[in-house]
């Protein structure tokens, strides 16, 4: 008698039956994405404040730096920006210390959920290089703000991780804290607009 395969799914409160190891577009849904990011905390949750930093609004801010330092791109790459780390509201947010000692298997994992979430709003399943770069480049800003005012990282500490940043840029940009259910509508209303505009 052969084994029984483990349940490698997940109900979503859309209804959707999302399998984990062989995602489909058509069982992904955005209310589902922004509900479970907003719920994800960033820096497992040691950060300071009353909420925790959700991947959702970590996900805004990185759509708002890299439309803003490429002016003129494609509203696709905007979409694919404010999705990059979409995956994270079924597998959570894992700090790099942990991705690594788990291996390879989570990246594959990522990359299939990845390009389920891309399909289904219309990206490639696979981005091109230089917007992936680009994306990672805001994504990077994001981390450091972040680590300097919220999860009690230093300067110094934040450059070495992260990268040194243009300190005009930085006094321009904040993080907010702010209960999950006003994240989640934010995050919806601009995958919307995104896709209006698309």
């Amino acid at each position: 008698m052969a084994a029984k395969q483990p349940r490698a799914w997940q109900r979503m409160l859309s209804g959707r039956r999302l399998d984990l190891l062989d995602p489909t577009p058509m069982d992904i849904e955005v209310e589902d994405i922004a509900h479970g990011l907003a719920f994800v905390a960033r820096w497992n949750g040691q950060t300071i404040g009353d909420y925790a930093y959700s991947v959702a609004e970590h996900s805004l801010l990185v759509e708002e730096i890299f439309s803003r330092d490429n002016p003129g791109i494609a509203t696709k790459w905007k979409l694919a920006a404010l999705l990059h780390d979409a995956p994270e509201y079924v597998i959570g947010d894992m700090i790099s210390p942990v991705k690594a000692a788990v291996g390879p298997n989570y990246g594959e994992l990522d990359e299939r959920l990845t390009a389920a979430i891309h399909i289904r709003f219309g990206l490639p399943a696979k981005l091109p290089t230089e917007i992936k770069k680009r994306i990672k480049e805001a994504d990077k800003v994001s981390a450091w703000l972040e680590a300097t005012q919220i999860a009690g990282f230093s300067a110094s500490e934040a450059d070495k991780l992260f990268g040194k940043l243009d300190k005009q840029l930085v006094a321009k940009l904040g993080i907010r804290l702010r209960p999950p259910v006003e994240v989640r509508k934010d995050f919806t209303a601009r995958h919307a607009a995104l896709l209006a505009e698309m």
